[in-house]
């Protein structure tokens, strides 16, 4: 029988992230994710999760051929909305899984962050960041 580790999301998941509305621009959201140093966004519409996107989505938005910093860049951006390119019904999970849940669906959907929801309300977001923070203090104990 093999161990699992049962500790719950909500024990490391970071509480009341930073969301974003479906209709803000890819450059509003850019700038929130600099900001707040985060590289995903949960999308909240009447306070209740409807995506998710990340800062590889915006960057996918961006012809290769030209400057990240340029102002065309930039006007695209600001042209293009969130909920133009956000991931729909992104994949969540409960606080009140464990990680080892959070770890597997992470995997199985190569994702590497959930958005933790509770009646359609996003709680909290647990990333791969978390989870190894979680591994390195427990390996610590040992």
């Amino acid at each position: 029988m093999k161990k699992r580790h049962l500790t719950e999301v909500q024990d490391w998941m970071r509480e009341n992230p930073v969301t974003i509305s479906p209709d803000a621009s890819l450059a509003a959201a850019q700038e929130l994710m600099s900001e707040q140093e985060v590289r995903r966004l949960p999308v909240v519409r009447n306070g209740e999760l409807v995506g998710i996107i990340t800062n590889s989505d915006i960057l996918r938005q961006i012809p290769a051929s030209v400057d990240e910093t340029d102002d065309h860049t930039r006007v695209l951006l600001t042209q293009r909305t969130v909920g133009e390119v956000m991931t729909y019904s992104p994949i969540t999970i409960n606080p009140s899984a464990t990680i080892q849940e959070a770890a597997e669906r992470m995997l199985e959907y190569q994702i590497s962050g959930l958005p933790v929801v509770r009646n359609n309300k996003v709680v909290g977001i647990i990333t791969e960041s978390d989870i190894f923070r979680l591994v390195v203090e427990s390996w610590a104990e040992e």
